[in-house]
C-alpha cells in the first residue's frame, strides 16, 4: 500500500468517525444543548445566549464557529488537545497538549519545566506535519494560531482527523486568544485568573522600570543563519517592550523593513537595544555587527545600553513567555 493510500483511508475512515460522532450528537440532543456561538462577533468562542449546563460547564454536543467563520462541533469535552504555537496558552490554563510543536530542532525550552514528558511533532523547514503523523497522536481539538493554516490547506487536511478551530492571528490579541482557549477547554475560570496574574506582573514591573524606561526607545535585533533583522512591536517581545513595559518604538523599526545591515545600522534610533542569537544560529552575524566600528560608536553601545538576551521566550507569544522577557528586562536594567 502506497503512502498516499495510507493516507486517503486514513482521512476516510476520520470522516466516517466524526460523521457517526455527529449522528450520535444528534440522536442525544434532548439530552444535551447543542451550543451555537459566532466567536467572529463575540471576540470569544461564546456568544450572547449560549447554552450552559446547570454546572456552568459547556454542554455538548457543541456548535461552534471559529474566527474564520468556519463550524466547529465539540462532540464532547475536548481532553486531547494539539495547538501548535499555542502550547504557552495551554500550560497557562494548567493543560497538556497531547503532543507539542517542534522546529524540527527542539521544542519550546522555556517550557519544558512542564512539558518534559510530552512528546514533539516537528513543523520541519517551518512546514506542517502530515496529517498521518498528528492523526497517530489522536487529538480530539486541534488549534490553528492564525490564517495562514486555511490559506495553505492545513486546515483542509486536519478538519478530517478532529474539530479544528483556526484563530485569524492568536498572538496579535493574546487576551482574546487565552478567554477563547479557556473557553473551548472549558477552563474559563483558569483563563482569567492567568490573565489577572498576568496584568499584575506587568503593571508591577511597569512601576519598576518607569525611572530608567520613560522617554527611551528600544530595538531588538535577532540573528539567524540567514542574517539580521528586527523584531517588530507587533509580536512577541517587541510588543512587550513597547505596549506593556512602555520602551518607545524605534522608527527606523516601525518602518518596513525588517532586515538590518551594517550600512543601515547608523540610522538605529534606539537608546537600549536587546540582541538574541536563534539558537547560535547566527553567531556569524552578530559578530560582524559587534565588531563592527560603526556599532561601537553608537550611543546605546558607549552607554552600555545593549545585552545579549538568551531563551526561546523572546520569539514567543503567550502569557509565560511575556512574563519571563518582563523578568529578563528588570533583571538587565533595574539593577
Amino acid at each position: 500500500m502506497t503512502k498516499k493510500t495510507s493516507l486517503a483511508l486514513l482521512l476516510t475512515t476520520a470522516m466516517l468517525v466524526a460523521g457517526l460522532a455527529a449522528g450520535c450528537g444528534n440522536n442525544a440532543s434532548n439530552e444535551a444543548v447543542t451550543q451555537k456561538v459566532d466567536s467572529s462577533a463575540t471576540g470569544s468562542a461564546e456568544g450572547e445566549g449560549s447554552a450552559k449546563s446547570s454546572s456552568d460547564h459547556p454542554a455538548y454536543p457543541r456548535v461552534l464557529k471559529d474566527e474564520m467563520g468556519n463550524e466547529v462541533t465539540l462532540p464532547a469535552a475536548p481532553a486531547k488537545i494539539f495547538a501548535p504555537n499555542l502550547e504557552d496558552t495551554l500550560v497557562a490554563l494548567g493543560v497538556a497538549p497531547v503532543v507539542q510543536w517542534s522546529t524540527g530542532l527542539r521544542p519550546k525550552m522555556y517550557l519544558q519545566d512542564k512539558l518534559k514528558d510530552v512528546p514533539s511533532i516537528t513543523f520541519a523547514g517551518g512546514l506542517p506535519p502530515e496529517p498521518e503523523a498528528v492523526m497517530a497522536h489522536e487529538p480530539d481539538l486541534i488549534l490553528l494560531h492564525n490564517a495562514n493554516h486555511i490559506e495553505s490547506g492545513v486546515y483542509d487536511k486536519y478538519k478530517m482527523i478532529a474539530p479544528t478551530y483556526v484563530f485569524k492571528q492568536a498572538n496579535a490579541d493574546l487576551e482574546s486568544s487565552v478567554r477563547v482557549i479557556g473557553d473551548l477547554l472549558g477552563k474559563s475560570a483558569e483563563a482569567e485568573e492567568a490573565l489577572q496574574k498576568y496584568k499584575e506582573h506587568v503593571e508591577s514591573a511597569k512601576k519598576e522600570l518607569a525611572p530608567h524606561i520613560q522617554g527611551k526607545k528600544a530595538a531588538i535585533i535577532r540573528f539567524n543563519g540567514r542574517g539580521m533583522f528586527f523584531i517588530k512591536y507587533d509580536f512577541f517581545s517587541g510588543y512587550v517592550l513597547t505596549n506593556e513595559l512602555g520602551f518607545l518604538p524605534s522608527q527606523v523599526v516601525s518602518g518596513g523593513d525588517i532586515n538590518l545591515s551594517l550600512e543601515s545600522l547608523p540610522d538605529l534610533d534606539a537608546d537600549y537595544i536587546f540582541l538574541i542569537n536563534d539558537a547560535g544560529t547566527g553567531d556569524a552575524f552578530e559578530k560582524d555587527l559587534t565588531e563592527s566600528p560603526v556599532w561601537k560608536s553608537m550611543e546605546a553601545v558607549k552607554n552600555g545600553r545593549t545585552f545579549k538576551v538568551e531563551g526561546d521566550h523572546w520569539l514567543s507569544g503567550g502569557l509565560i513567555a511575556h512574563m519571563k522577557v518582563i523578568d529578563d528586562v528588570k533583571g538587565l536594567i533595574a539593577k
